[in-house]
């Protein structure tokens, strides 16, 4: 896959009940297949499959209960698509059956931190590798998130997650990185983070955002008054747009989302721009 051309779309598949945008709308196997190969065709460039919600203030799930999750949707799909397969997991264990099972990209949002055999996994894997900067746990991640200096604070833990990768025999150009919107961050640090993406370039990696309908998308866009809005309203999809189109210009590789299709319509617009 060549980066840089064109902004690639992540296809996000939750094979989970409690998914903050879509927990068990694609819970069983079928359900998720059919979504994933529904986001194929809207024109996903790699799908991110998971097993584990890591909302706000989420529990963890067991090894064997993410593996029953994910494990029969890769089967199923690996010889039906032929766009490459991402797993999201922080367990190496399900990392290392996924790419057995077809998987070609690890997703770990923990960036090595919650299983210390992540990296040895991926270098015998020999797959690229996400790392995604978290702050704690997405069960206290959003207690009280404060930094000294946002983006400083977040390329200093990457450029670490990074040393770590390489050190344990992750070939170097095979990393990605991730700011981790809404990982530990309040909406000002959200907003920072986007309008000053083009920064985390200095780390030469490729870099994917993910920030589809995430909460201080919803906080921008609700009425007066309300507490909370519905993540699959018709303003969080439109809000959700302008943050990916914000990130694509200002440097993001990949994009993570829900919508495959409407992003497809956003990018190709805003490529056009960012290329003319």
């Amino acid at each position: 896959m060549e980066l840089g051309q064109r902004t690639k779309i992540m296809g996000i598949v939750n094979v989970t009940p409690d998914s903050f945008s879509d927990g068990g709308l694609f819970f069983s196997t079928d359900q998720a297949v059919k979504q994933a190969l529904q986001l194929v065709e809207e024109g996903a460039d790699i799908l991110d499959i998971g097993g584990e919600s890591t909302r706000p203030f989420s529990n963890p799930v067991s090894e064997s209960e993410e593996l029953d999750r994910v494990i029969p949707v890769i089967e199923q799909l690996v010889n039906r698509i032929e766009v490459p397969i991402s797993i999201d997991t922080m367990k190496a264990l399900v990392a290392q059956k996924a790419v057995a099972a077809g998987a070609t990209i690890i997703n770990d949002v923990s960036a090595l931190r919650v299983d210390p055999n992540m990296a040895a996994t991926a270098a015998k894997c020999r797959v690229p590798l996400i790392l995604m900067h978290m702050k704690g746990t997405p069960k206290t991640m959003q207690a009280d998130p404060v930094y000294d200096d946002v983006i400083v604070d977040i390329m200093a833990f990457l450029t670490e997650a990074m040393r770590q990768a390489v050190a344990a025999g992750v070939q170097r150009s095979s990393i990605l990185i991730d700011p981790g919107i809404g990982f530990g961050k309040t909406a000002a640090h959200n907003l920072e983070i986007i309008g000053e993406l083009n920064r985390f370039l200095e780390l030469k990696s490729p870099l994917l955002v993910g920030a589809s309908r995430k909460m201080f998308i919803r906080r921008l866009v609700k009425s007066s008054g309300e507490r909370d809005i519905n993540p699959l309203s018709e303003d969080v999809a439109q809000g959700t747009q302008a943050a990916i189109a914000a990130a694509a210009m200002n440097g993001a590789h990949i994009v993570r989302v829900h919508d495959v299709a409407r992003t497809k319509t956003t990018l190709s617009v805003i490529d056009a721009i960012s290329s003319a």
